[in-house]
């Protein structure tokens, strides 16, 4: 079962550095921080480059982890919660079906980091190499868990930190601050 998880853990956590560089640095025909800021802002993940910058590095990183096996629940639960809010963000209203822009290859990827997570990244990692392999249902569970924390909190930080509406452009009469982040409008 190592040689099954040490190519899980290269394949899932190479292709997650490939989507991470694709929003850093434009690599594999990705849109680099500007496009990825303004796909960020059309989400309504604010301040944009902010919020592209964390997705491209913690997919990045997180996938680097994954491939050596490093501090894998971490790495798994960073990269369940970009694919969280991916599903909430983007892929949900979409139904489950990849081929209609669905959700199937998130939830795909994040039970095999849950999978990863709770039996631990194998013989063949850092993680055993420095004898802090860790497993088990809590691990995995934890992963998932932290994960979703993770997603809530970046979109609640992202809604929240949008800019005011211009109340001469948007017709509301004044933009009271709200617990929710989100602007009220007039009657």
């Amino acid at each position: 079962m190592s040689v099954g998880r040490f190519a899980a853990r290269v394949v899932i956590g190479g292709l997650f550095i490939g989507h991470g560089t694709q929003k850093l640095k434009g690599w594999f025909d990705g849109p680099g921080l500007e496009g990825t800021g303004a796909m960020m802002a059309s989400l309504n993940m604010h301040p944009p480059r902010r919020n592209a910058l964390a997705a491209g590095v913690t997919e990045t990183a997180g996938g680097a982890l994954l491939v050596v096996g490093l501090a894998t629940p971490l790495a798994s639960a960073s990269l369940i919660g970009t694919m969280i809010t991916a599903i909430r963000k983007v892929h949900l209203p979409n139904g489950p079906w990849a081929a209609k822009g669905g959700w199937e290859y998130n939830a795909v990827l994040i039970a095999a980091l849950v999978a990863l997570a709770e039996t631990g990244p194998g013989a063949v990692s850092l993680d055993r190499a420095r004898g802090q392999e860790r497993s088990g249902i809590m691990w995995g569970l934890g992963a998932l868990a932290l994960g979703a924390a993770a997603s809530t909190a970046a979109i609640e930080a992202g809604s929240r930190s949008a800019p005011a509406p211009d109340p001469a452009t948007t017709g509301l009469s004044s933009v009271p601050p709200t617990t929710a982040g989100d602007p009220a409008t007039s009657a």
